[in-house]
């Protein structure tokens, strides 16, 4: 059967619905595999079904998948693995893991992490938090600080949002047991993958709070980084303000 029956017979939701008549058929394939990954269809780290197995099921050729696929990969939401298969990325994967972090030493070498959460509570949404993360103002968020150091000197402080009703159970308790990348935390415990990123980025001037927790002089240049983290179905789960020290690193950023 030829590919220009999968409209007919598949009905792509939210986005991909408006967009079908439109799109080229293989980033309708990809809209659909991401409504699976939305849908838990396939979790984190775990293995998709073969092009073949997919082209099948949409009805289209192996080729229209693989397409679809290499751009999934190539958005590191898909790894492909040579004689294993395709699997679905998990930020416990090195690749993967520290993707959103952008921070580089200036002599190249990698710095041991170690991260410090500082506090973590329950609060109601003010009206910008609300507003970044599609709430309403008064909604409960989870509210968090920690300090991630290179090599022993702290070099980021980060104070973090996270939509309340997503995040149910996360306490300065639970944080201060769990060993590992906070973003694989999210995925493994709280089911949310955090899959893309848009940050904005402006110079500031240490405040005297800050410059104690990084242990530089009040008044000294950060590089403040507000990122808001998306889900599948662009759901905005994360608002992180990051205060960097840059006396012996650079941000690093790829252009395409």
């Amino acid at each position: 059967m030829s590919d220009s029956h999968l409209i007919d017979r598949q009905q792509p939701l939210g986005r991909a619905a408006h967009s079908a008549a439109f799109s080229p058929l293989y980033q309708q394939i990809k809209g659909l595999i991401l409504q699976g990954l939305d849908r838990g269809e396939w979790k984190p780290g775990e293995a998709i079904p073969s092009e073949l197995e997919l082209a099948a099921r949409f009805q289209v050729s192996q080729g229209t998948v693989r397409k679809a696929i290499d751009e999934l990969a190539a958005d590191n939401l898909l790894i492909r693995r040579q004689g294993k298969g395709t699997f679905v990325a998990t930020h416990n994967e090195a690749k993967v893991r520290y993707r959103f972090l952008r921070l580089t030493p200036d002599d190249g070498q990698p710095a041991a992490s170690s991260s410090q959460i500082l506090d973590c509570r329950r609060a109601k949404a003010s009206a910008d938090v609300a507003a970044m993360l599609d709430l309403r103002a008064g909604d409960a968020v989870i509210s968090m600080r920690r300090v991630l150091s290179f090599n022993d000197s702290p070099t980021i402080l980060d104070e973090i949002w996270l939509p309340g009703s997503l995040f149910k159970g996360l306490t300065l308790e639970f944080l201060q047991r769990y060993r590992g990348p906070v973003y694989a935390m999210f995925e493994t415990e709280f089911g949310v993958s955090m899959v893309r990123a848009e940050e904005k980025i402006r110079a500031v001037a240490a405040t005297e709070a800050q410059a104690e927790l990084l242990r530089i002089g009040a008044g000294s240049p950060l590089l403040q980084v507000e990122r808001v983290a998306y889900t599948y179905g662009d759901r905005p789960v994360e608002l992180r303000r990051g205060h960097y020290v840059t006396e012996r690193y650079y941000y690093r950023n790829s252009l395409n």
